[in-house]
């Protein structure tokens, strides 16, 4: 697979590489011998002091939410009475102080914050880290949370608070539930706090804006965007899928002399009538304005996106593949990946039939059943891999299969094999090999060698999958020692425990151990 970018065709005709794209869900920390000295010498002095005002903050703030709380019913707004108000600045007083002594002195506001009467959402991007709760405290606004948020000792006071609005996952009609309730705060014509949401529902590198989900848009109400900067010299901040853990990212942002944020409000956008009936129209185009005011490109990249390369099957997938570019084509052609079982069967057996004859550009939407487009044209480029206008159905079907199930390596590796396989002897050679793992990993290029030789001990040149799948089972971690070792820079560097799912409590949609649970499920 093509790992630069896919081919667009140009005005003329002519075929053009597109710009490479980042993957949004990795961060790739480095030190240089300065930076590592300071942050010693900060882990022995600074840090523990500033770690214990931290969380001296914490529990200050505990009784006044605690009493805040008291008797408040959870459907209805009490009136502001004065000693509510004396509450909610002194709770403000002390989470600035609290984000003073994490090494953020000053805090710089750009814009004018609306009236929850003028927009009674704020949508939010990029969304990077836990530290993007600042605009909570510094507002006070609503948030969406999972409702086990609240049962957390501490920490659930606080946030019972700000009234957010919970997300229960044993209630399997809570995502409905959840979008009229904030529907119904919207349009209570301000009696409500404002919501504060990140549409892109969950944490990104801040290289692009990810694709918004429609929840805060629903409402079809005017709502004001909010872009956040961290404009440092050294990204201690982000906190994403693929490196440095939370408390990593807590340890080195502590041990910062100093840490800037920005805050921007941009100007209330007012939904047109067919935004209002659309409500991604309405999603896509304020993420586009808030792209703009940040100076980054949109992607669709999505949240599921972020499911695919945090997969924990037996191939974990490297820092640039290009699959996250080829699942986004995937959706973007409708192609169904949830009830995909069936049709990779179809997929595969038709595949065999061709015998790797290289098909064109017209051949492929054939094979799919589907008419001529640009989106179509982009996918076909990611595998069209000499540029000479064909290429092999059979790598289509392995990257459509990782798509639709990226923890089950084994069930995609049969696949392949049964496209491969010669009829004589139901074997691959070397060569095969390295395109079925090269395409399901969607890099240019793999050497497989010492994997190839270890699986073969007899040293006939060809394997079976039963081959394949004894040596898998005996050695289950095989890709760790036989092709990450051997195919350096392709997964990052040793330091960026990027083989570690991280814990990312504040995205309501998706954490890791809901993750791990949906392994199971699937497995």
């Amino acid at each position: 697979m093509r790992v630069a970018g896919s081919r667009r065709s140009s005005a003329d005709g002519r075929k053009e590489l597109a710009l490479p794209f980042t993957n949004p869900f990795v961060h790739d920390l480095r030190f240089t011998p300065w930076q590592k000295l300071q942050i010693g010498v900060m882990t022995l002095t600074i840090f523990p002091i500033r770690l214990f005002v931290a969380a001296f903050m914490m529990l200050l703030a505990w009784p006044f939410a605690f009493i805040a709380t008291m008797g408040r019913s959870e459907a209805a707004v009490e009136p502001q009475c004065l000693w509510r108000r004396l509450v909610d600045i002194i709770l403000r007083t002390i989470m600035r102080v609290m984000w003073f002594a994490g090494g953020f002195h000053w805090i710089s506001v750009k814009g004018r914050q609306a009236l929850p009467t003028e927009a009674p959402i704020l949508t939010l991007a990029p969304h990077s880290s836990y530290f993007d709760a600042m605009p909570v405290t510094m507002t006070m606004a609503t948030i969406v949370m999972k409702a086990e948020s609240k049962d957390i000792p501490l920490w659930g006071t606080l946030i019972k608070y700000i009234r957010p609005v919970f997300v229960s996952r044993s209630d399997q009609d809570s995502r409905r539930k959840t979008v009229e309730e904030i529907k119904r705060r919207a349009q209570s014509g301000g009696e409500w706090p404002q919501i504060m949401i990140f549409p892109e529902g969950t944490c990104t590198n801040r290289s692009c804006l990810i694709t918004f989900k429609p929840g805060a848009f629903i409402p079809a109400v005017p709502i004001q965007p909010v872009v956040i900067r961290y404009p440092n010299r050294l990204d201690t901040i982000t906190w994403t899928w693929q490196g440095p853990g939370a408390f990593k990212i807590l340890w080195l942002t502590l041990c910062q002399l100093h840490n800037e944020f920005e805050i921007e409000f941009l100007p209330i956008y007012t939904p047109s009538e067919e935004e209002k009936r659309n409500p991604p129209l309405f999603a896509h185009n304020v993420r586009r304005l808030m792209a703009k005011a940040l100076e980054v490109p949109v992607t669709d990249y999505s949240f599921e996106d972020c499911q695919l390369a945090m997969a924990e099957g037996q191939l974990r997938l490297p820092v640039d593949t290009c699959l996250l570019e080829f699942a986004k084509l995937v959706r973007r052609l409708g192609l169904k990946r949830e009830s995909s079982d069936k049709l990779l069967k179809e997929y595969g057996k038709r595949a065999r039939k061709l015998q790797g004859q290289k098909q064109c550009l017209e051949d492929f939407a054939q094979f799919l059943d589907m008419p001529m487009s640009d989106v179509l044209r982009d996918m076909f480029a990611l595998f069209d891999e000499h540029e000479d206008g064909t290429m092999d159905i059979r790598e289509f079907v392995i990257a459509f299969s990782v798509v639709c199930r990226p923890a089950k390596t084994l069930e995609t590796i049969k696949l392949a094999f049964t496209m491969f396989e010669a009829e004589e002897d139901g074997a691959i050679t070397e060569e095969e090999l390295a395109c079925i793992l090269r395409t399901a990993l969607g890099v240019a290029e793999l050497r497989v060698s010492r994997l190839f030789s270890a699986i073969d001990v007899e040293d006939s040149g060809k394997l079976t999958f039963e081959m394949f799948r004894s040596f898998a089972e005996q050695q289950p971690d095989f890709a760790e020692e036989f092709l990450y070792a051997d195919n350096a820079g392709f997964w990052g560097t040793p330091t960026s425990s990027s083989s570690t799912p991280v814990s990312n409590g504040f995205c309501a949609d998706f954490t890791p151990s809901e993750h791990h649970a949906a392994q199971k499920k699937h497995n």
